[in-house]
């Protein structure tokens, strides 16, 4: 009997996966085309990670390939990502302004930490996040810390960062936000001047608005 037609749901194209793995694989593929990553260092997602590393990163990656995503690797780190090329991927979601410059922020401080020779995870506050938000965009009104905690739900949804709530924890400021490698890859810069090429997008001259309302990652 054809791979197909014993599971219809299954492609003609792998019919070299046994049964025994199409499940997983599945749980696989949903967590990289449904939120860009596949977090392997917690929960099931270490076997799904182990699975796909050490059996299936061909597949994957053919699969991904016509939709213009690449399959990242993260061994350090333990996590799958598919990164869009972004000039042929059409499957980049939209962040909302304030969104962006959330993103935008966290990727600064992650790459300060990681070029000073951080080597453990990347954690900082909302209060931390908030008042480099007040640096980096000086010239523009940026999010309250209030509005900062639904900024960071989809960027969560989307496996770029984690939060953390300390116990004793009495005000928003002191939630932990790590920030994952998987948010460097989503909107590479080749160094800090390409960076601050994309800040200066919402920095407006005197009297002028900003052109930049929003940002694009993998959906």
């Amino acid at each position: 009997m054809s791979a197909s037609s014993s599971d219809p749901l299954w492609p003609r194209f792998w019919s070299d996966v046994p049964d025994s793995d199409r499940a997983a694989l599945r749980d696989v593929l949903a967590e990289l085309l449904g939120r860009g990553v596949l977090l392997g260092d917690e929960g099931g997602g270490r076997d799904l990670f182990l699975l796909a590393r050490d059996h299936y990163r061909a597949h994957l990656e053919d699969y991904l390939a016509p939709l213009a995503l690449e399959l990242i690797v993260d061994e350090e780190q333990s996590l799958l990502q598919a990164r869009p090329r972004t000039e042929s991927c059409q499957l980049l979601g939209r962040f909302d302004k304030d969104e962006t410059l959330v993103l935008l922020t966290l990727w600064r401080l992650y790459d300060d930490e990681i070029s000073n020779g951080h080597q453990e995870a990347v954690i900082v506050t909302v209060d931390q996040l908030w008042a480099a938000l007040k640096v980096f965009f000086d010239k523009i009104a940026t999010p309250e810390k209030s509005q900062i905690e639904a900024c960071l739900v989809r960027l969560r949804r989307h496996r770029l960062i984690r939060t953390l709530r300390p116990e004793g924890m009495l005000q928003m400021g002191e939630m932990q936000i790590e920030v994952l490698p998987s948010l460097a890859r989503v909107i590479p810069f080749d160094d800090l001047s390409a960076w601050q090429s994309r800040v200066d997008l919402y920095q407006p001259a005197a009297g002028d608005k900003p052109d930049a309302e929003s940002g694009e990652v993998a959906a």
